[in-house]
């Protein structure tokens, strides 16, 4: 469909949508998941083109993703698996969308067989709190690396609008830096690394093995401030953990910061199990941050970050 960024689509209806689905209730390998359903019918902009997306379950780099998009506010509500707040943005497969003309009238909704049973089935692995989703299961519909030195990608991004061309420049140097500190961690002792081997963003954790913790009771609606990175950075460990929860170069840049809470994560799916994880000390999401991709290949998922209460500080409105 050669869709972009900005063309106005409209979501299939479910007769439509179940006649391109297997038995599992998938399209080369992506999952329809329950929570699609409700956007059945309605007319939606595209956000990004999902060319790529970065594996966050093998660490493996970026993977390639064929015939699929993000829709502007699409994100998973995660009600038909357990309740997980990771909010994803979900994958629409252009087979699941149809382009329409702003001025083309809106269709009247048709009765449609139901779809959710046979999507609830295919949601839950096994026994217990076990799901499948489309962030379980990305590796098997992203199937093949997409390595840096593929420039294609990089065109893509820059015509499907998903980045103008300064940001791609950026993010490709950013890409080389990090490839020429990984190579010089390698092949030079440690005293010639430069600024020790870390990748842009150079985040590091200071806090040694036991990391701290700070209980604000954050509420959704109250204003925070993102604190500095040197002052995130004493509560992080080796691995860039603070209690079990990362801290990535990308959320960095968000440093300093106000925003106001959207509300508070205690439970998420793990991604390679598919098993729901509840937290033991909740964590917060804020309004309007997602992960842009700057510092890794400017992948499209949006990632919305999870924030420690211990990472902000509460902000008086007007101060």
């Amino acid at each position: 469909m050669n869709l972009r960024v900005g063309d106005l689509v409209e979501v299939r209806g479910q007769a439509e949508i179940l006649a391109t689905l297997d038995e599992r209730g998938e399209l080369e390998s992506l999952p329809f998941m329950p929570e699609m359903l409700r956007f059945c019918g309605q007319r939606m902009t595209v956000h990004k083109v999902a060319h790529k997306l970065c594996d966050t379950i093998s660490r493996s780099g970026m993977r390639r993703m064929e015939r699929a998009v993000h829709l502007k506010a699409a994100r998973c509500d995660g009600g038909e698996h357990g309740g997980c707040q990771t909010a994803c943005s979900l994958y629409w497969k252009e087979a699941w969308l149809r382009k329409v003309d702003p001025e083309e009238p809106h269709p009247i909704a048709e009765p449609s067989p139901e779809l959710l049973p046979l999507l609830r089935i295919n949601t839950r692995k096994g026994g217990g709190d076990t799901y499948s989703c489309q962030a379980t299961e990305l590796l098997r519909a992203a199937p093949s690396c997409l390595p840096f030195r593929d420039v294609g990608q990089y065109v893509t991004d820059v015509r499907s609008g998903n980045a103008g061309a300064p940001q791609v420049v950026r993010t490709f140097l950013v890409g080389l830096f990090n490839r020429v500190q990984e190579f010089s961690k390698k092949i030079l002792p440690r005293r010639l690394w430069f600024r020790g081997g870390l990748r842009w963003g150079f985040v590091e954790g200071r806090a040694g093995a036991t990391t701290p913790t700070v209980k604000l009771d954050l509420k959704p609606g109250e204003l925070v401030r993102i604190k500095t990175k040197d002052e995130i950075l004493g509560t992080l460990n080796d691995d860039l953990l603070n209690r079990g929860l990362g801290f990535e170069e990308e959320m960095a840049r968000y440093c300093g910061r106000t925003a106001r809470v959207r509300a508070r994560v205690e439970r998420c799916l793990d991604e390679k199990t598919g098993e729901l994880l509840i937290m033991k000390t909740p964590s917060i999401i804020l309004d309007d941050l997602v992960c842009e991709g700057v510092y890794n290949a400017n992948c499209p998922r949006e990632f919305v970050p999870f924030w420690r209460e211990i990472w902000l500080e509460r902000v008086e409105d007007g101060s």
